[in-house]
């Protein structure tokens, strides 16, 4: 159903709903990518011996072992940088080593955080310029150790950042509006 305006335009009984619903996505999307590469930031591979199973699923009667690796998560294994990453940027003269080491110590709980708020609707705005930050810090980084492709990944991210925060004014389902 719509109504008219004093202006004489219509509305529709949903107001800007698309819009709504555009930054729900938005914001959904920018908080689970930060929440889960936080998590990620915790992971390592360890290899881990198994039976070796037969046909019917049922171990070797050999007793053969193989390695498998699986994935596992704990406080212990945190690493903001990846290890393939850290010596290149202990290499460049641009990035005191202080900045990389706060840099790798901070990346995945501020993630977490940002994230978590994001999903939330917890300091929304906050939330999006702290990721649009950090997205920003991940850009210089990758541009000092020229990783070309990375950077338009980042770049795109940007943007989306930027998108959620315009249209951040749309944002229903929030816990704190103002922020």
């Amino acid at each position: 159903m719509q109504e008219t305006k004093e202006n004489g335009t219509q509305s529709s009984c949903c107001g800007n709903c698309d819009y709504t619903l555009a930054f729900l996505v938005l914001r959904g999307w920018l908080a689970v990518r930060a929440i889960v590469t936080g998590i990620e930031k915790f992971g390592t591979y360890k290899s881990i011996q198994r039976p070796l199973l037969d046909a019917t699923g049922q171990p070797d009667a050999s007793g053969a072992l193989v390695d498998v690796k699986m994935k596992v998560y704990a406080l212990a294994n945190y690493s903001g940088i990846p290890a393939g990453l850290k010596g290149k940027f202990a290499n460049e003269a641009l990035l005191p080593p202080f900045a990389l080491s706060w840099f790798d110590k901070l990346l995945g709980p501020a993630l977490l955080a940002t994230g978590v708020m994001l999903l939330l609707g917890l300091g929304t705005r906050i939330s999006l310029f702290v990721q649009g930050l950090i997205y920003i810090a991940l850009t210089v980084g990758l541009i000092l150790i020229h990783q070309d492709d990375g950077i338009s990944w980042l770049g795109i991210h940007v943007a989306l950042v930027a998108l959620a925060l315009m249209l951040a004014k749309n944002n229903k389902l929030a816990l704190l509006k103002k922020w």
